[in-house]
Order: structure tokens, then C-alpha cells, then sequence
């Protein structure tokens, strides 16, 4: 079944699965009868991993801006220049998915129903690792399966951290296991349809993420990434996509709001000139993959918090933005969970780590995960191949640098909600990387403040605000 085909399914499947009992736990304080109270297994997988996509994306929307990527047309915009700002839509959207998640840990625990069981562990640990990456401190040990509970209390975010671990070890057991009572369906698994295996492998590459987000802590292993690493994927076509939707690619709809002057999505000049020659002396290819020339043929982004530099009120083509030619940001590009790219630099990081012994490894999967995004854009071999042997990236196992890979890191992952972390993890030390211009606050951001709707739900429970240039548990020496 194709993906157009299921548009329709995935329609049915989120409309029912969408309002299991979880949600009313946190979220509903009436009885809805209309909603289904025992959706089948097969429903909650599909509007899970429906759902995963979608909110990396919704998150990714908001901090791609703190990462750099993205910069609002105007001047002054408030994600740009690290105001307040309230993200009620992201957080309620992942506590959604989490309801749903929940509800189907559950019914698959109790049916031993392992193969959904995994699934459910591991996009919980997913979503959850979402949540605490941007906010901080969040619910989750009341949130969910405590009936009437609508103020439940805030985990701290090292306990988050390590439910979310937990959640991974527990997913990657029953994954291991060949005795399910039911097995995924294929049409109903938006991700790898079905495909246990695929499903583990995925499983430890989110486990060596998360790993690897504590390399400024004392208790960070290389080994211990690397052994992830090592059994998850093997090429790009293990990658964990979602690319069902209700219309199409969320990024691409920029693209098409651009085309109407509903403008959005512009492309900050910290990321173009990080790819166009500017700070680095050699021009990525990728650029060309990634976006469209201005008027003028040329490369140009927008200032983060100044606005779009042009004369024509942002209606002339000066300036570059989310586009379709892009398989990263077409209509029916997926949204990634997690890919070979990223597994690839986590490995050069981890493998880096060790020292001298680890640096032939570090170098060879640096290259790989140059490589594997450049093909994975459309790059031809000879552009590839030519900036690979430039003496800037080409530059020997002995001569790389944790610079180098997080440099290269952070093209591949462009976009992608994880990319925020790798920034504050490296304290945004890339070559050129500025402030905003008129940022409220006088260092880099390092968190979301906490949503209005959640103050006035939970008011009680939600921790005092704090400086947004506060550092996260894992973000801190």
C-alpha cells in the first residue's frame, strides 16, 4: 500500500486511536462518548507512529531557530531574539501522542503482545526525550495510567533522562523477542512497516543518542555508545522515516506559504554561510539540495532577529528559504526519527572520545556520514568527491577535530529536532555563530519557557521560570 493509500486509513486510525482513555487521565475532564475506550493494538500503532514524525517536527519548528537554521523575515521576532513564547501546541501534541503511547504499553503488556510493546517503549522514551530536551523538568511518572490525576507532579529532568533509558533497555528486550501474540502490521506501521527487526535496530541507534547527549558528564561511555552503534543500522536504508500525511510535508507547506507571501521558513545567514563559502573557504555542495538561489544566483540568508535585509518587504526572492526542491523538504519527503547521517557523526563523536585509539574509526565515520547525507540529498559523485578531498574536510585521522565533526554534524542534520542539543552540547561554538540581533537575554538560549495552558492546568506542580539561558541537567559540566 502506498502512501496516498493510507492517507485515508491514517485519517480513521488517529480520529479514534487519538482519544483512547489516556488523554482524559491529563487532559479531558469530561467523559466523551464518542470516543473509543478499547482502541485494537493495531490502531495504536498506526497513530503512534503517525504521530513521532509529526512531532519532531512540531519541536523542531521552534528550536531550529535557536539552532540557527531557520530566521523569521521580520525583525525582531520573538523565537529569534529568545522572548518568551508560548509553545502550548507542541507540548500538548507530544502529551497527546504520550496518552496514546501509554495506552497501548499497556494493552500490549497485558496480551504479551511484545512486538508493540517494544514500539510503544520506544517511542515513549522518544516523545519523552522531546519533552525534557526542550523544557526541562516535565510530568511523567503521574501523567499517565492514574485515573482523575489532572495535576500531576514534575519529574526532574535527570530522572526524565533516565525513564527514557530505562524505556530504550526495556524496548530493545521485548524487541529481541520471537514469541509475540501478535506481530506489527505492515500497513498499519508508518515507519518500517512492520519489520521487527528494523524496528531493534532503530531502538539502539535512539539508544546511542541518548548516550551520547551526556558527554559533558562524568558518566558518559564511548564504549558504551559504540556498542549501541554497532547494532543499529547498517546503511541508509535502515533509516526511521514517517512520509504519511494529511496533505503534505509540514516543512513543505512553507515552501508553499512562501509561494502565496505567507512568509516563513526563511533560511538563517548563520546556515547558509556555514554551507556557501562565507566562514569556511569552500562551498558545500549541499546548498545547491537544499534551497533555491536568489534572484541574484547567489546564496543569501537572513539574520537572525534583524529581518530580511531587501528593499521589497520580503516579496523579491534576495534571500533563501525552505524549498521544495529539496528531498529533505518536499511534499512527500519523510520525517526522520532517526537516520544513517546522524548514527554515523554519533559514532565519530564516541569513537573520537576514546583518544588514539579510537581515531582511524572517528575519521572513517565522519567521512561516511559526509558521504551518506550528500547522497542522500542528490549530490553528484564528482561535487561529493571534491569536497571530501578538500584539505579543509579531507584532513587525515590525525588532524580531526571534535570542531571538525560537529561542524559537519550539524549540515547533515539540518532541520531535525536533535540537531538543538548537538548545538548547546558544542555551546554553539561554530565558526561565525552570533547572537541574535537584539536578543532579550545576553548568552545563548538553552531551554523553552514552560507553556501558558499548562501554567493554568497545572499551575501548581510547574516549576518556577527560569533564565532561558539556563542549562539543562545534561547540558551542564
Amino acid at each position: 500500500m502506498n502512501k496516498y493509500n493510507k492517507i485515508a486509513i491514517i485519517i480513521l486510525l488517529v480520529g479514534f486511536a487519538a482519544i483512547g482513555q489516556g488523554c482524559k487521565k491529563y487532559f479531558e475532564l469530561n467523559e466523551n462518548p464518542n470516543q473509543v475506550v478499547d482502541p485494537p493494538l493495531n490502531a495504536l500503532l498506526s497513530t503512534a507512529t503517525h504521530k513521532a514524525g509529526l512531532n519532531g517536527q512540531r519541536i523542531a519548528s521552534v528550536n531550529t531557530y535557536y539552532s540557527q537554521y531557520l530566521a523569521n523575515p521580520s525583525a525582531g521576532g520573538a523565537t529569534d531574539t529568545y522572548q518568551i513564547t508560548d509553545n502550548t501546541t507542541q507540548w500538548d501534541n507530544a502529551y497527546y501522542a504520550m496518552a496514546d503511547l501509554s495506552d497501548m504499553i499497556a494493552k500490549a503488556s497485558a496480551s504479551g503482545a511484545t512486538e508493540h510493546l517494544g514500539v510503544g517503549q520506544l517511542l515513549m522514551a522518544y516523545t519523552l526525550g522531546l519533552v525534557t530536551d526542550t523544557w526541562g523538568s516535565a510530568p511523567y511518572s503521574q501523567a499517565f495510567g492514574v485515573e482523575g490525576n489532572l495535576t500531576p507532579k514534575y519529574d526532574s529532568e535527570e530522572e526524565l533522562y533516565q525513564t527514557a533509558l530505562n524505556l530504550i533497555n526495556e524496548s530493545i528486550a521485548n524487541l529481541q523477542k520471537t514469541d509475540a501474540t501478535t506481530n506489527l502490521d505492515p500497513a498499519s506501521d508508518l515507519i518500517h512497516q512492520g519489520n521487527r527487526e528494523a524496528w531493534l535496530k532503530t531502538a539502539y541507534g535512539i539508544q546511542a543518542r541518548f548516550l551520547n547527549k551526556i558527554s559533558k558528564k562524568a558518566s558518559y561511555s564511548p564504549q558504551s555508545v559504540l556498542a549501541a552503534v554497532e547494532k543499529s543500522y547498517t546503511s541508509g536504508n535502515d533509516d526511521a522515516g514517517m512520509e504519511v500525511f494529511s496533505g503534505i510535508n509540514p516543512w513543505a507547506q512553507l515552501a508553499v506559504n512562501n509561494a502565496g507571501n505567507l512568509l516563513g521558513g526563511w533560511l538563517s545567514d548563520n546556515f547558509v554561510d556555514h554551507m556557501n563559502g562565507v566562514k569556511y573557504g569552500i562551498i558545500d555542495p549541499r546548498i545547491a539540495k537544499i534551497t533555491d538561489p536568489t534572484i541574484t544566483g547567489t546564496f543569501v540568508g537572513t539574520r537572525n532577529g534583524a529581518g530580511n535585509a531587501g528593499l521589497a518587504a520580503n516579496t523579491v526572492h534576495d534571500e533563501v528559504y525552505v524549498s521544495l526542491i529539496s528531498p529533505l523538504t518536499n511534499r512527500t519527503s519523510p520525517l526522520y526519527v532517526l537516520n544513517y547521517d546522524e548514527l554515523k557523526f554519533i559514532e565519530a563523536e564516541a569513537a573520537f572520545r576514546l583518544g588514539a585509539s579510537g581515531l582511524t574509526r572517528a575519521y572513517a565515520a565522519y567521512l561516511a556520514g559526509i558521504t551518506e547525507n550528500m547522497n542522500r540529498l542528490g549530490v553528484s559523485a564528482t561535487d561529493r568527491d571534491a569536497y571530501l578531498a578538500h584539505p579543509s574536510v579531507g584532513v587525515g585521522a590525525a588532524n580531526l577535530t571534535l570542531k571538525l565533526i560537529f561542524k559537519e554534524k550539524y549540515a547533515a542534520t539540518y532541520l531535525s529536532p536533535e540537531a538543538w542539543n548537538d548545538v548547546r552540547r558544542n555551546d554553539y561554538d561554530y565558526t561565525g555563530f552570533r547572537m541574535p540581533e537584539g536578543a532579550v537575554i545576553d548568552n545563548y538560549i538553552r531551554r523553552v519557557a514552560y507553556p501558558t495552558a499548562e501554567r493554568s492546568k497545572n499551575g501548581s506542580n510547574v516549576p518556577a521560570e527560569v533564565p532561558l539561558d539556563t542549562p539543562l541537567w545534561w547540558d551542564k559540566p
